[in-house]
């Protein structure tokens, strides 16, 4: 019997002698599984009972905290994000945290000035942060300046990433080839990094194209290097693969509940995969079956609503010819959705690699996939034959300025020109470190908050996110009740929701329909026009209706009735006249004459930039609209008077809503 089958047969949960050169591996799960499959909103409570099983894996990290997570669960779960941090430590003890940090964006979608970036890395340390894994959106390392030099100050780990993007179907092309990766590599580690990572977002990284990017960098350098790939494409298995037999050190996975589709591979498969070899895992293949129950039972039911089934596939192809990640691709979807558009998602495919080609090739990854989708949707819904880039966000025209720094080839100097138009920093791009250019912002914020902020993690919350930041504050100190909408769900409720769900599909929730009534001989036929459409409809009071023509002798009563029909029919094309000041009620100033500002789009008002009374030009900004997390500045419809605003800083709105009146 050969030894590998001898070993096979071992029991490999503890027999199983260690490995030369065992590969590392980092869970997901608790931080970008949720985020790929179920929109970031995984809850403390659902982490807490396998939070000590995942502590005795042996894990060489554990992804907790960062990336989307510090955003949706302030906004959308009313749960403290530095809570969780300080809670999951209580009871994973051994294995070291991770977080994704957006080195100076933060946790947001735009670079914070230093002040608050070297905050923000002390307060994550302190906190119980252990290692950063830090990427920028160009991979412009000037913005890991700042927030580098207080990852070594707080004595932690500094991953320093790649962020990996292609030009072409496969690795070259004239950016991203070989010779761009390497020297990336080289300039994380002149900066210091611990460890480096190949941050495939999109899951674009092709078996042999990792092999000889891993190789490469392993020749220049004797710092660690770590493959995050995710599954979009399908391939990232297969990638890891080729990774290991070219000597990465770490490679990323989620527990199989959280695995595949938009996440990661499964760590499952791994461990068995390399069963025996000198990169065996040394995992214990039962104490992950058992983690694996309890996701499966108490945890997924509760999420499986935004789980989208609709997907017999559990890739999606398309990632290779669009490189979207596939977070940003459902929000897009979502946002076309909201807006009655989703007939339009090929186009947007289309477009989409267009503006990413205007804006410097930039990778896609946050913020960068946002500032490219939104803008592409943009493009999409409101550009004419005669106007391209009629509807610029915020973020673009910051990009265009070179507040995100430098994009990997020039950006279209067209555009640049058009979006740095009346730019209030001036029309002449920056070539410095961008948060140079950055005023301080603890203070300021300090000012805003007052006594809001109890201490120095609510104010850093509020800095970055000062809109909802602010609301999320007012919740946790029981200034205003939180929605209903924000409140976990229990094993309960979703019992109930399936009991629902089950009758319907059953049709056991319609109310049986009584038998028809005789027809007496009240009966009346009426004409009814319906948006052009026509109907012949038959009406048969009921109660104490005493018929128009009851005097009448019973034969004229059929010539009687047209005649009594015609005013009478004029009822129904009344209706819609009379329900017209329903309709137009959020714009009550629309009366006098004025002309409204109507939502372009689904968001929430970030802020309005005029105060009712001002006198305004046609295109002078009204407010700030925040749709899928990038601003919009609406402009005036026309020359006049702010009649009225009609929403505040935080208020959602739904897509053609009144926002104010210019008069």
């Amino acid at each position: 019997m050969s030894d590998q089958v001898k070993m096979t047969a071992m029991n490999y949960a503890t027999d199983r002698p260690a490995a030369e050169n065992p590969v590392k591996v980092m869970d997901l799960s608790l931080r970008d599984g949720h985020q790929s499959l179920f929109a970031t909103r995984g809850r403390t409570e659902d982490m807490i009972p396998i939070a000590e099983m995942m502590d005795e894996i042996g894990f060489w990290a554990v992804e907790t905290w960062g990336g989307a997570t510090f955003d949706t669960m302030h906004r959308f779960l009313n749960e403290d994000p530095w809570e969780r941090l300080r809670t999951l430590k209580r009871y994973i003890k051994k294995t070291p945290f991770s977080m994704l940090l957006r080195a100076q964006n933060l946790v947001g979608y735009r670079n914070y000035a230093d002040d608050l970036a070297t905050a923000f890395v002390e307060r994550a340390a302190e906190n119980g942060m252990d290692i950063f894994r830090t990427f920028d959106a160009l991979n412009d390392y000037r913005n890991f300046e700042t927030v580098v030099k207080q990852i070594k100050k707080s004595g932690k780990h500094f991953q320093g990433c790649i962020c990996y993007s292609l030009t072409e179907p496969r690795l070259g092309g004239d950016v991203y080839d070989l010779k761009y990766y390497v020297d990336r590599a080289k300039a994380l580690d002149d900066m210091g990094a611990d460890s480096i990572c190949i941050k495939d977002m999109a899951g674009l990284i092709a078996p042999y194209d990792a092999y000889a990017i891993v190789k490469a960098i392993k020749e220049v350098t004797k710092t660690p290097i770590h493959l995050h790939s995710h599954f979009t494409s399908g391939m990232a298995s297969m990638s890891h693969l080729k990774a290991i037999e070219a000597g990465v050190d770490i490679v990323d996975t989620c527990m199989t509940p959280y695995a595949f589709r938009t996440a990661h591979p499964a760590i499952e498969p791994l461990v068995m995969a390399l069963l025996g070899t000198n990169r065996d895992t040394g995992f214990d293949i039962k104490k992950l079956a058992a983690i694996n129950e309890v996701l499966e039972k108490e945890v997924m039911p509760k999420y499986k609503h935004l789980m989208d089934d609709s997907k017999c596939s559990i890739i999606d192809i398309n990632v290779l010819l669009h490189q979207t990640p596939g977070g940003m691709l459902s929000n897009l979807v979502n946002q076309l959705r909201e807006m009655d558009a989703l007939d339009k998602i090929d186009q947007v495919y289309k477009e989409l690699p267009k503006v990413r080609k205007d804006l410097g090739q930039i990778p896609l990854v946050t913020p960068t996939s946002q500032i490219v989708g939104i803008q592409t949707v943009n493009n999409v819904l409101f550009d004419t034959p005669d106007e391209r880039y009629k509807m610029i966000t915020a973020q673009v025209k910051d990009l265009c300025y070179g507040l995100y720094g430098k994009t990997a080839v020039p950006i279209n100097p067209e555009l640049q020109k058009k979006a740095l138009k009346g730019y209030p920093r001036g029309e002449e791009p920056i070539t410095c470190r961008p948060a140079e250019v950055l005023e301080p912002e603890l203070e300021k914020a300090k000012k805003e908050i007052g006594d809001l902020a109890k201490d120095i993690d609510d104010l850093v919350l509020y800095a970055i996110y000062p809109v909802t930041g602010k609301k999320f504050l007012e919740w946790k100190y029981g200034i205003t009740p939180a929605p209903p909408e924000v409140k976990p769900l229990t094993l309960e409720d979703v019992k109930k929701r399936d009991e629902l769900v089950a009758k319907a599909k059953a049709g056991k929730l319609i109310e049986p329909k009584p038998a028809a009534p005789e027809k007496t001989a009240n009966v009346r036929t009426f004409n009814v026009f319906v948006d052009g459409e026509y109907f012949n409809v038959e009406v048969d009071p009921t109660g104490d209706f005493q018929p128009m023509v009851a005097a009448a002798p019973r034969p004229a009563a059929p010539a009687a009735a047209p005649k009594a029909a015609a005013p009478a029919a004029a009822a129904p094309a009344a209706a819609p006249k009379a329900a017209a000041p329903a309709a137009a009620a959020p714009a009550p100033a629309a009366v006098e004459g004025g002309t409204p500002l109507l939502a372009p789009m689904p968001g929430m008002i970030v802020k309005n930039l005029v105060n009712v009374g001002d006198a305004v030009k046609a295109g002078d900004p009204i407010l700030v609209l925040e749709a899928m997390k990038m601003e919009n500045n609406l402009g005036s419809p026309c020359d006049g008077t702010v009649k009225a605003l009609n929403f505040g800083s935080g208020d959602s709105v739904a897509k053609d809503t009144v926002l104010a009146i210019i008069g």
